[in-house]
């Protein structure tokens, strides 16, 4: 099995990479504001792991909503960081990317809090992969960390803590604003890390 990391930059995604050691990590600029906070995180483990890194870039910026575009929020916007059909789109364009390299596998960051989102939960991820399978090349999509919370999957991938500092999680700026739910979930999670459970691990 060879397998390719969706590699946003964010804690979930640079700790799976240091977990599972991909053959090729993709990141994506898609019109979200904080791209290049997390094209840094992310080529900065790329550069440690020595994975190659190959970056998409597509505006879809007038298809979304909420904070990471800087738009309204939709009326059926669960979440101030909402964009309509994101994952599903990511997954789509990482896979047309990553055929060509002879990959199996393309795995993303999804955690256990996740599932707040439908997209964030198994079935999203059995269904993606079936559709992504039935179609051409043989891929499928698995979320390895699924059933871990973000500091279970911190402290089990073994990611320094130097390298884990690199993390972009805001939601809204490509330099942290520490208001969006991105920058409070960054906060959390490095304190049940370093602070209420002992220094990392």
């Amino acid at each position: 099995m060879k397998s390719a990391l969706l590699l946003s930059g964010g804690i979930d995604s640079i700790a799976l990479a240091f977990w599972k050691k991909p053959a090729l990590a993709v990141t994506i600029d898609y019109g979200q504001l904080p791209f290049e906070g997390e094209l840094r995180a992310a080529q900065a483990v790329a550069d440690n792991l020595q994975i190659p890194h190959e970056i998409i870039r597509v505006d879809c910026s007038s298809l979304g909503a909420g904070d990471l575009c800087g738009g309204p929020q939709l009326d059926t916007s669960p979440a101030s960081e909402w964009w309509p059909y994101r994952n599903q789109l990511l997954i789509t364009l990482a896979v047309m990317k990553v055929i060509r390299f002879g990959i199996n596998e393309l795995m993303i960051g999804t955690v256990a809090t996740d599932n707040v989102h439908a997209d964030g939960q198994q079935q999203f991820v059995d269904l993606i992969s079936q559709l992504v399978y039935f179609q051409e090349g043989g891929l499928t999509v698995s979320a390895p960390a699924l059933e871990l919370d973000s500091a279970e999957l911190v402290r089990l991938s073994g990611i320094p803590p130097s390298l884990l500092f690199h993390a972009h999680s805001c939601h809204k700026a490509s330099v942290a604003c520490g208001e969006c739910r991105g920058c409070h979930k960054y906060r959390a999670v490095m304190h049940s890390l370093f602070h209420s459970q002992g220094l990392y691990y």
